[in-house]
């Protein structure tokens, strides 16, 4: 991906072994880094009010592909020599995207840098508010104690790092399967991350509220406010992925005004909200914002749904709980694995055939292929393939069933795992943002919401991303042909039978 200014490992060190004796001496190695990146930091703390973070004085820099140098201080010089951010190397940020296009080998590592580094920078564009606000603005409200702020940095470079192998698809299957956000939360509080937090002076409780929101407390009022940069409709999260996936397959989607966009957020007072302040937008924000909720509807469409993905993705499902339930594998083990490793162990000769089969498919890149596509107009057809992505196991039965049926249309034998049902997850489409007017045109007010200001409501885009999430049978490449001239009735019998299997 990149490359280090200063190595991790050895910076981190000599940060804590060998400090310069006095601010003068502090001074000139500041300086001495902020002269090999001009374009990157230049100017961060010369607003003495200004928090240190660590544009302010960089220890080092890892470089990227996308922002180019983005500045460590020696606590993510530490972070990133754990073994736990260091597997993130090795998870593919798009799953098997690379499959279809080879140049979507990117990873959750360099995600996360990107995500870390679109934090520090929304941070400073919503304090570069304070200097231009009124008294009771509510940007005043924002915290300039890095005590407050530092916790948020690190929560974005940690955000993925209990991450499952392949994207998405294993987390998918539900209990006993812990969501990503609670297994990161796990790591944080619990392994050699929480030690490297508590040693640069943070509590990785608090950094882990800030991944995996705790229901039932409440955070601290600048954590509550701010952590929707780190998830919500503004988030920096999809400002990187966006971006950078469609960089990385080469396609004209994903396209995002990701500076304007980020110098367009504003802290909402409570009062014009009637509740706690809130994150929106100014009316710049509005066409990059639009631009933001198009190009995720676009790469859904195009990349993320594609069918030779989908059909990988729900391969390496069907294999990973046909080895959970052999108990070849636990729950607890699938999140150390990187991608490579995991495939590795999944081809063990003590895992079910099933397993084996499948993920030789997978290594070889033989995809299953499409045998039904099923789209939502197709009415009660589609409604009951759709209620099996919440429960796994009756997938699995009705997989079983439909290879059944199959062999007995076809008169062959048939493998139960030789006929799988793919469905996408449904989306959620979040547009609350509340848009602020310093200059409202006639007919339009200082405050409004995203609704009224562009008239545009989730419910529009569900419809549309309801129309374009297509549920699929898909199976082995050697039945694909028979099955669509012979046994797409089989099919569809077994699944007028869905509620009773």
């Amino acid at each position: 991906m990149a490359d280090m200014t200063t190595s991790p490992h050895a910076s981190a060190r000599a940060a804590h072994r060998a400090a310069p004796a006095n601010r003068a001496q502090q001074a000139a190695h500041t300086a001495n880094i902020a002269d090999a990146a001009p374009s990157l930091w230049a100017g961060a703390s010369a607003a003495p009010a200004e928090p240190e973070l660590p544009d302010t004085a960089p220890t080092g820099a890892i470089r990227d592909s996308l922002y180019d140098l983005i500045p460590l201080s020696p606590l993510e010089h530490d972070l990133l020599a754990t073994s736990a951010f260091g597997r993130l190397q090795g998870v593919k940020q798009l799953g098997f995207v690379y499959r279809v296009w080879p140049g979507a080998t990117h990873t959750r590592f360099e995600h996360s840098l990107g995500v870390y580094y679109l934090m520090l920078r929304g941070l400073r564009a919503l304090l570069a508010t304070r200097h231009a606000a009124g008294p009771t603005d509510a940007a005043h409200s924002i915290s300039v104690d890095p005590t407050d702020l530092r916790p948020l940095l690190a929560a974005a470079l940690l955000h993925d790092i209990g991450h499952y192998p392949f994207s998405h698809a294993i987390e998918e299957l539900g209990q006993p399967i812990t969501p990503h956000e609670r297994v990161g939360r796990d790591i944080v509080e619990g392994s050699e991350v929480a030690t490297t937090l508590e040693r640069h002076g943070l509590d990785p409780a608090r950094v882990a509220n800030l991944i995996d929101p705790p229901k039932d407390a409440v955070l601290p009022a600048s954590d509550a406010l701010l952590v929707r940069l780190l998830s919500g409709p503004l988030d920096v999260d999809k400002l990187d992925y966006l971006p950078r996936d469609a960089r990385a397959c080469n396609v004209p989607y994903g396209g995002v005004d990701v500076s304007r966009l980020l110098g367009a957020m504003r802290v909402i007072a409570p009062s014009a909200t009637g509740d706690a302040p809130r994150l929106g937008v100014s009316d710049k924000g509005i066409s990059p914002l639009n631009s933001l909720l198009h190009a995720r509807q676009e790469m859904f469409d195009n990349v993320y749904w594609h069918h030779t993905n989908r059909a990988m993705m729900v391969m390496l499902l069907r294999a990973t709980q046909e080895a959970l339930l052999a108990g070849a594998i636990t729950p607890v083990a699938l999140p150390t694995h990187d991608d490579a490793s995991l495939l590795a162990f999944l081809s063990g000769a003590d895992m079910p055939a099933a397993t084996c089969a499948l993920v030789g498919a997978l290594r070889q890149r033989q995809p299953y292929k499409t045998a039904l596509e099923v789209s939502a107009q197709a009415g009660k057809v589609y409604q009951l393939l759709d209620t099996l992505f919440w429960d796994q196991a009756k997938r699995r039965r009705v997989e079983i069933a439909l290879a059944a049926a199959l062999a007995e249309a076809l008169g062959e034998p048939v493998a139960e795992y030789e006929v799988l049902v793919d469905i996408p997850k449904p989306e959620k489409w979040e547009m609350e943002t509340p848009v602020a007017f310093s200059a409202p045109p006639l007919g339009m007010r200082p405050l409004m919401t995203w609704t009224e200001a562009t008239g545009q409501r989730a419910e529009d885009l569900g419809v549309y991303e309801r129309r374009q999430r297509r549920i699929r049978i898909v199976c082995h490449p050697r039945w694909r042909d028979r099955v669509r001239a012979e046994g797409q009735a089989a099919l569809l019998g077994v699944i007028e039978r869905i509620p009773t299997l």
